[in-house]
């Protein structure tokens, strides 16, 4: 019995660890046809009115949605992982940086895949969470 339970919490750690790792780059490649064109004609437009902070924002936003959602929730209220609604009033832009390249001994995996716009885009919309 006691192999039963162990065999079952390795499964759910398992399931738990490829959901908060999982890799959304061949994701978008495949939907880099019209999707990608519809996405950036928009940016565009903002760029040209001065919104370039907003189209960050969203890019931000972006990367949050297409990689952290599993484990922190599409709301940023958690789930498998803490809550981040607030995550900019505890760290800053760089130290949100470290954390989401290197890792975390508590759980959090590294994503050192991103890229280096990624990056930046996704902590500086982090740390604007207060």
């Amino acid at each position: 019995m006691k192999k039963f339970y162990l065999m079952l919490l390795a499964l759910i750690l398992v399931c738990a660890l490829a959901a908060c790792g999982g890799d959304s780059k061949d994701e978008n490649a495949d939907n880099a046809g019209s999707e990608g064109e519809t996405e950036t004609e928009p940016a565009g437009d903002e760029d040209d009115e001065g919104n370039g902070e907003s189209a960050s924002v969203e890019a931000g936003e972006e990367v949050f949605q297409n990689n952290c959602t599993g484990c922190h929730g599409q709301d940023m209220a958690g789930g498998s992982g803490p809550d981040l609604t607030e995550i900019g009033s505890k760290y800053s832009q760089n130290e949100i940086a470290d954390i989401v390249e290197n890792g975390t001994d508590g759980g959090m995996p590294a994503f050192k895949d991103l890229e280096d716009d990624e990056l930046d885009e996704l902590t500086n919309w982090l740390s604007e969470h207060k």
